[in-house]
């Protein structure tokens, strides 16, 4: 949602563009297709976004169902497809591994010190359910699931929290049909999204401005110093490219209670097994009460290697 939101934002930055110049074309014909040192009224990059292209990037679902694909999946595949995806971090029962979110249980917890918020207690609508687990999950696998196989899920899920039967088929035509007890706790939210008063004095006429922003492309030539980056960057550990694509999800920010990169005192503690433990227990996967690290941090394409690498790489910046 977050990318389709940029996109909606760069294409009324255009508007806004044309709006400030009449002279800008107004019609598909006159959209730009190359850019020329004579063309004014354009920020002077990119091209105009096609219904295509905007589609590419729709994979948002609305409350009332707009969004939602053509295809269908049971409690029954979701049982199966749950358990080889999902379990590992939510739990068989959606009871939550480690610090991963519980997805069920917690209904009357709400007015408690520390509520449960579930599907089941605390989601407003099934849409979002759908929506998040086809734009998000697997953890380590995002958008990988078919349209099928997330209303296969998503209707598991539902079970799980007691709010279809075990004979449920999750679809387009019946998915926003399951309510969640707590969508009538969800209200609009009246107040404006600003409080400031426009300003209106010894403003600009609008005709008068002109865009021009048009750059060439330039191919730098290559430098010693660029030629030096290369060199220190074919010398790298050979850990540290696959630790920055996928380690750093989690070792970056400490995400399900991963040791952070740089932090002396939590890889010792991790080392209390010996260093072939420790790559051992990234490759074969661990749950203990400090944290939970699915098998090979859930990339199961890398290499035994590979992992370990990683794993030295980590150890020698957290040394």
């Amino acid at each position: 949602m977050c990318r389709f939101l940029s996109l909606v934002i760069l294409v009324s930055l255009a508007g806004c563009a044309q709006s400030d110049n009449a002279a800008a074309p107004q019609t598909a014909a006159d959209a730009p297709v190359a850019l020329t040192g004579e063309r004014i009224g354009y920020w002077g990059v990119g091209v105009a976004a096609t219904a295509d292209a905007i589609a590419g990037w729709d994979i948002d679902i609305r409350p009332d169902g707009t969004g939602l694909p053509v295809g269908s999946g049971s409690v029954e595949d979701g049982e199966w497809l749950y358990e080889e995806k999902c379990a590992e971090c939510h739990g068989s029962f959606g009871e939550g591994v480690g610090r991963y979110p519980v997805l069920a249980g917690g209904v009357g917890t709400l007015q408690d010190d520390r509520p449960s918020k579930t599907v089941g207690s605390y989601w407003p609508y099934v849409s979002t359910l759908y929506d998040y687990i086809y734009r998000a999950m697997p953890f380590a696998q995002p958008e990988s699931l078919s349209y099928d196989e997330t209303y296969a899920i998503t209707a598991y899920v539902l079970y799980l929290n007691d709010l279809v039967d075990d004979e449920f088929i999750a679809s387009q035509e019946n998915l926003v049909s399951v309510r969640l007890p707590n969508e009538i706790n969800f209200v609009p939210d009246p107040r404006p999204d600003v409080a400031n008063v426009r300003c209106m004095q010894n403003c600009r006429d609008g005709g008068a401005i002109v865009i021009h922003s048009e750059v060439e492309p330039v191919t730098p030539e290559p430098s010693a110093a660029s030629a030096v980056e290369e060199v220190a960057e074919a010398a790298s550990h050979p850990g540290q490219a696959n630790y920055e694509q996928y380690c750093s999800i989690c070792h970056k920010v400490g995400v399900g209670g991963a040791p952070v990169l740089g932090d002396v005192e939590a890889w010792q503690g991790r080392l209390a097994g010996g260093r072939q433990g420790l790559i051992t227990n990234a490759i074969q996967g661990i749950s203990s009460e400090s944290g939970v690290m699915p098998p090979k941090g859930g990339f199961v394409h890398l290499s035994d290697e590979e992992v370990a690498d990683a794993v030295e790489y980590m150890l020698e910046e957290s040394s």
